[in-house]
C-alpha cells in the first residue's frame, strides 16, 4: 500500500512496474539466447581457421617463426653444394659413352682371351711336334747306329802303299763309267793324307751328282760350297780335306744332319748304302 501524498490517502500499489521489469527480463533472456546461438554458428563456421585464430590469440607470429628457422639454418658448404650439383647433373647425364666404353673393354677382354687360348693351343702343338721330332731323331740315330754296324772297318795298319793300292782298285771299280772314272788313286791318297774313310767322298759324289754327272759348278760333284774347281784332282783333294776338318773321320747321322739338313735321313741312308758298295 502506498500513501497518496497529494490526497493524504493510502492507495494500493499498481503492478505495472513489476510487469515492466518482467518483460525486460524476458527480452534480455531472448537476446542472450540469440547471442549464444549466433556465437555457436560463428564458432562452427570458423572451425577451419581455429588453429590460426588460437595461435593469433596467444600472440604467436608464424611468419616470424619461419623466418627465424630459416635464419638459424647454416649456409651449405662448398663440398655439399658440389655433391648436390653432381647428383643433380647425374640425373640428366648422357651415359651412352660410358656404355660404349664398357662394351669396348668387354670386347678387348674377349679378344685377349681368344688370343691367349690360341697361343696356348699353338704352344701345345709345338711341344708335341718337338717331342715327335726328338723321338724320330732318336730312332734315326739308333737306326743309323745299326746301319753303321754293317759297314766294314777300314784297315789302316797295312801302311800307306798297301792302303792306297787296295782302295784305288775298289774305288775305280765303283766309279767305272762315270765322269769320275779313273780317280780311284786320287781319292785313296787324299783319304790317307787326311785320315778319312776312303769310301766317304766317292759315295757323296753319287748322292749329290750321280758321280759327277750333274754338277752345279765345274768339277763340283759333292754340292760343296758355292763354286767349282779347275780339275777333278783339285776338287777331290779339297773335298776330302774339307770332310776331315768339318765332319770327321767317316759318315754319322750327325754329319748327315749337318751336310744336308733338309733331308738328312735320305742323305744318310743313300750315302751309307753307296759306301757299303765300295
Amino acid at each position: 500500500m502506498l500513501r497518496n501524498e497529494r490526497y493524504g490517502i493510502l492507495v494500493a500499489k499498481r503492478p505495472v512496474k513489476w510487469n515492466t521489469s518482467l518483460a525486460a527480463k524476458a527480452l534480455a533472456v531472448g537476446c542472450a539466447s540469440c547471442l549464444v546461438v549466433g556465437c555457436i554458428g560463428i564458432g562452427i563456421a570458423s572451425a577451419g581457421v581455429a588453429a590460426d585464430s588460437d595461435v593469433d590469440s596467444f600472440g604467436i607470429d608464424m611468419t616470424r617463426i619461419e623466418n627465424d628457422e630459416a635464419a638459424s639454418d647454416p649456409e651449405p658448404s662448398e663440398e655439399a653444394s658440389r655433391e648436390a650439383n653432381v647428383l643433380a647433373s647425374a640425373s640428366v647425364r648422357d651415359i651412352s659413352q660410358g656404355i660404349a666404353a664398357i662394351e669396348e673393354e668387354e670386347e678387348a677382354a674377349r679378344i685377349a682371351a681368344e688370343e691367349a687360348a690360341r697361343a696356348e693351343e699353338e704352344a701345345r702343338i709345338a711341344a708335341a711336334e718337338a717331342a715327335k721330332a726328338r723321338q724320330q731323331a732318336q730312332a734315326a740315330r739308333e737306326a743309323a747306329a745299326d746301319a753303321l754296324a754293317g759297314l766294314p772297318d777300314v784297315d789302316w795298319s797295312v801302311g800307306e802303299e798297301e792302303f792306297v793300292s787296295a782302295w784305288t782298285a775298289r774305288i775305280d771299280a765303283y766309279l767305272a763309267g762315270s765322269p769320275l772314272a779313273g780317280q780311284g788313286k786320287t781319292f785313296a791318297e787324299a783319304a790317307w793324307n787326311n785320315g778319312v774313310d776312303p769310301r766317304w767322298s766317292p759315295a757323296i759324289s753319287n748322292t749329290e751328282s750321280s758321280k759327277g754327272a750333274h754338277c752345279f759348278a765345274p768339277y763340283n760333284a759333292w754340292g760343296w760350297g758355292g763354286s767349282g774347281w779347275s780339275s777333278w784332282e783339285e776338287a777331290i783333294n779339297a773335298h776330302v780335306a774339307g770332310l776331315a776338318s768339318s765332319y770327321g773321320y767317316s759318315i754319322t747321322y750327325a754329319s748327315a744332319t749337318k751336310y744336308c739338313p733338309p733331308n738328312a735321313d735320305h742323305w744318310f741312308s743313300a750315302t751309307l748304302s753307296q759306301m757299303k758298295l765300295i
